[in-house]
């Protein structure tokens, strides 16, 4: 912005927006130019520029000006090459000038908004000056927004106070809005029978401001769900206004009951050694004292929580009608409030199998067990052995046992509506009879006179007894139901050539096997030659399948220039067909058929013995 002074007999209105001081004195105008406003966060360095415009002035002073209260205070000059800020001011440590008659503030306080002027005189050329304007912002903090901390009840005729927010250290005055879950309360200062705002403002001894807001209203039940929080809105640097929001809270409402309920917890069907909770509560608030019962008994070392009452680990006894109830006095007249659930307790008996005792056969026998129990309601049963189901009932019928069948039976009861609810027995049946031998596995060695081991493994009962042919180390174990016999000896020749023989033997009879001992090398070689025969066998088939291909074409070839000759009459004919050609008559079929019989010689020729054998016969004219 351009201000003027002009010394001249006539003086001319200043240009819009300018601010401008003139006295008519003399012909020549001195123009000086500033920033109108100048906009900084506090604590930031700034700089104020000043030019002017005195031509023909050989002597220039340019000063810097404060005013307070009218009056007005030197804090910098600049004339003639000499620069110097003015002792005893607040801005004689503050403040410099720069070459450019500007003046520099290194850290602005809030206390420098006001306006710095700057005045140019140029002796008999003229004076004059123009001001800036200093804004200076600072950010206030995060609101902070706190609830009531006393029950407001819902019944009270007058509005009450809800919460109060407090912004500090801002600059210019900031505001606070006050919202209701996503939406802002009107701004109402005026006390009234709903709502209103109560604000306050603190101007701190730094300068910045602190502001609060108290936010009075007549509570509903409806407010029992909603957030309130507060915004605080200011100013920064040539922006739109900025907003920062408070944390949410939430009101401690008083309201009387209108529902009660008495409820289960537990989401599945409730069994035997479960922990059971029942909850009692109301819409009203706060929530009153509980009283629980069990068919009118008080419920002996149970605890309950404010609506929440467990019962450990409950039994089928713990089943019955119980009531939770409490004194209403929200109205003129105290009122019992009752509520009743009943409590289902499921059950299984433990699963009994008759005859409990383990369970002895002999091969061939029929096995029948029953397996039986109770339940609070429908429920399964099932035999398994090794994790297979057998029968879906309580009947378990083994017909004809073999050995086996021997091993651990498991009968399983569960009732299927209620998860988790199931309860086992478990019987062991023992098949006697004769052992039975699994298949031999051969053992192998690198070279005769090697020791090799050799497995028997056999099931029976009674547990049967091992003899080796020809004997050696020997050992036991039992895998599962089986006995297993562990040999270790040394294959000589008679042993890679006669065996070894496994007998068990119990009782009942005996079984025996024959496990054969035999050159690792000589399994490998047999299936390498096996394999080799059948790569070179299908090699020879290969090669003998292209050299026909090629034969064939070959005669393809032969067969179609033959035919081209003829036709042409370049083929040499005997003498009978040269009669027949003269007389006119040639007969095509005829020189085919001695071309083919050429074609089919030439085939025969490469066929070897088979040709000259078919030439021998007549098949094949052999001119």
């Amino acid at each position: 912005m351009v201000h003027s002074l002009s010394l001249a007999p006539l003086c001319t209105p200043p240009l819009e927006e300018q601010v401008a001081l003139t006295v008519c004195w003399a012909a020549v105008t001195v123009k000086v130019a500033v920033t109108p406003k100048v906009e900084v966060m506090e604590g930031q360095p700034i700089k104020l520029p000043c030019t002017y415009q005195a031509p023909g002035a050989s002597m220039v002073l340019v000063e810097w000006h404060i005013e307070n209260l009218g009056v007005r205070t030197r804090i910098s000059f600049h004339s003639g090459g000499e620069k110097k800020v003015d002792d005893g001011t607040v801005y004689t440590s503050r403040v410099t000038m720069g070459n450019d008659n500007s003046l520099n503030i290194a850290s602005v306080a809030v206390g420098d908004e006001r306006s710095f002027i700057c005045l140019v005189n140029s002796g008999v050329q003229g004076v004059s000056e123009a001001s800036t304007l200093v804004k200076v912002y600072s950010e206030p903090e995060e609101p902070a927004a706190v609830g009531s901390s006393q029950l407001l009840s819902v019944t009270n005729d007058k509005p009450e106070e809800v919460g109060t927010c407090t912004a500090k250290n801002g600059h210019p005055q900031p505001r606070i809005i006050w919202y209701k879950d996503t939406s802002p309360l009107p701004e109402v200062k005026d006390i009234n029978e709903d709502m209103y705002m109560a604000p306050s403002v603190v101007k701190e001894s730094s300068g910045l401001y602190t502001i609060n807001s108290r936010l009075f209203m007549k509570v509903t039940k409806a407010d029992k769900d909603s957030k309130f929080h507060c915004v605080v809105e200011y100013m920064m640097p040539n922006s739109a206004p900025l907003q920062k929001n408070s944390p949410s809270f939430s009101l401690n409402l008083h309201y009387p009951m209108e529902i009660m309920t008495f409820s289960l917890v537990n989401k599945d069907p409730v069994k035997e050694g479960d922990n059971v909770t029942m909850k009692c509560e109301t819409d009203g608030n706060p929530q009153p004292s509980f009283d629980f019962l069990k068919a009118g008994n008080s419920l002996d070392g149970v605890v309950s929580d404010g609506g929440l009452v467990t019962l450990p680990k409950v039994t089928r006894d713990s089943a019955g009608n119980y009531t939770c109830s409490f004194l209403d006095c929200d109205f003129s007249d105290c009122e019992e409030i009752t509520r009743t659930l009943p409590l289902s307790v499921h059950y299984l008996n433990p699963v009994k199998i008759e005859p409990a005792r383990p369970q002895e056969a002999k091969k061939g026998d029929t096995v029948e067990l029953q397996c039986r129990t109770k339940a609070s309601t429908d429920y399964t049963l099932e035999w398994k052995k090794d994790s297979k189901v057998l029968f879906r009932d309580g009947a378990l019928s083994l017909k004809s046992v073999s050995l086996a069948d021997a091993g651990v039976y498991t009968c399983e009861g569960a009732v299927p509506s209620v998860p988790g609810l199931m309860n086992k027995a478990t019987v062991e049946l023992v098949v006697a009879g004769a052992p039975e031998i699994d298949a031999p596995t051969n053992g192998e060695v690198e070279k005769e006179g090697e020791s090799v081991t050799l497995r028997c493994s056999a099931q029976g009962h009674p547990s049967p007894q091992f003899t080796w042919k020809p004997s050696g180390k020997e050992s036991f174990n039992m895998v599962g139901n089986k006995m297993v016999s562990t040999l270790t000896l040394d294959a000589t020749a008679a042993v890679m050539k006669d065996g070894v023989v496994c007998t068990a033997s119990n009782k009942y009879g005996e079984d025996s096997k024959t496990f054969q001992v035999v050159l690792k090398k000589a399994a490998d070689s047999n299936e390498a030659g096996k394999a080799n025969r059948a790569d070179k066998q299908q090699g020879g088939s290969s090669g003998v399948v292209i050299a026909v291909v090629i034969c064939v074409l070959l005669l393809l070839i032969v067969v179609a220039l033959l035919y081209f000759l003829q036709k042409k009459g370049k083929l040499p004919c005997g003498k009978k067909d040269k009669k027949e050609v003269a007389g006119g008559e040639v007969n095509n079929d005829i020189v085919l058929n001695k071309s083919a019989q050429v074609l089919y010689v030439q085939m025969s020729v490469m066929k070897g013995e088979e040709a000259k054998e078919k030439i021998n016969r007549g098949e094949v004219d052999s001119g």
